[in-house]
């Protein structure tokens, strides 16, 4: 499949060469265009106060997303509501369990979070049925994430903290993409928003995960590349895969009551199960992905390394001015 101009409905990577998406540009000579579809905007204190919501009346919160952590802890600041240090949090994944260090002290004792997809989570939640759940979230009004929590019969209050808002695409034509990356059902409004007939332009369509792929399937517009499967996780890697000509194999599905149970701290991992064989990795390539995060774990140490080093080195600096201070003063 030839394809060289891709429009991804997301925002540019802080650093595009450690991207997964540099792959697609070096081995395959694609232009991407990064342009996030809609923006976010918090609600007010004021508005809040409407939905009588108290955050501290909650001993726990759900987190899937960065910016529902940052409209919790804003809007906590702006109600003057004081986060107990006992309240424990619950992240879909490790990289936004560490982005709750921007706001709290990590604690491994009340941060957990799940391996990969927000049904890793939900086992994890199974074990914590007593606490009393907060779920951040946007406006929308039922997501993969909340049919996850409601088909597991969990008790937990969806707390609107932010909406999404379509943003302009108008100076896009998208007959001149060969492909259209979407990620959430918001994007897929935006589209239509902005492009009313984009069902009948033929324009080809990749969607990552199953509340986008079925607001396309609502709006009557076609899906070229589902992601993520059993061989892409990513949507990287199921554009990679298309443009290189392999088929689609079948959607990964959730596995909300699935019986292997992961409790996943900082550093540590427990993992019980019963007789029942024991689900496929999804990645394609075990090796090669542990062998990313080793690398990404040498990177932050390195960097680490790097910033006492320079800490020292500025200490010595200061010591040794002050001596000299000193020596002239004498």
């Amino acid at each position: 499949m030839k394809v060289k101009k891709i429009l991804i409905s997301q925002p540019e990577p802080a650093d595009l060469e450690k991207s997964p998406y540099k792959n697609l540009i070096t081995n395959h000579g694609v232009d991407i265009t990064f342009y996030k579809f809609f923006e976010v905007v918090g609600l007010t204190a004021s508005e809040f106060r409407k939905t009588r919501i108290h955050l501290t009346e909650y001993t726990a919160v759900i987190f899937n997303s960065k910016n529902s952590i940052d409209h919790f802890f804003r809007l906590a600041k702006e109600l003057r509501e004081v986060i107990p240090d006992t309240m424990k949090y619950f992240c879909s994944s490790e990289a936004i369990a560490l982005y709750l260090q921007n706001y709290i002290q990590y604690r491994k004792r009340k941060i957990f979070f799940g391996n990969q997809y927000f049904s890793d989570l939900v086992e994890i939640l199974g074990k914590h049925r007593d606490e009393k759940f907060l779920f951040p979230c946007s406006d929308e009004k039922q997501t993969e994430y909340t049919k996850l929590l409601d088909k597991s019969k969990f008790k937990y209050t969806k707390a609107t903290m932010y909406t999404s808002v379509p943003r302009d695409l108008k100076q896009f034509d998208l007959t001149k993409f060969d492909l259209v990356c979407l990620f959430s059902p918001i994007g897929v409004r935006s589209l239509i928003k902005n492009f009313p007939d984009v069902a009948k332009m033929g324009v080809n369509i990749a969607a990552f995960g199953t509340s986008t792929h079925a607001a396309l399937k609502a709006a009557g517009i076609k899906l070229t590349v589902a992601a993520p499967t059993k061989t892409s996780p990513s949507m990287a890697m199921a554009v990679e895969n298309y443009i290189t000509g392999k088929g689609q194999d079948d959607q990964v599905i959730t596995r909300p009551n699935a019986k292997k149970e992961t409790h996943t701290t900082r550093g540590t991992s427990t993992t019980s199960s019963t007789t029942t064989r024991k689900p496929k990795s999804v990645f394609a390539n075990k090796a090669k992905y542990k062998q990313l995060q080793e690398e990404r774990k040498a990177q932050a140490a390195a960097r680490r390394a790097e910033r006492q080093a320079a800490k020292e080195a500025k200490a010595a600096a200061e010591a040794k001015a002050a001596a000299e201070l000193n020596q002239k003063a004498e």
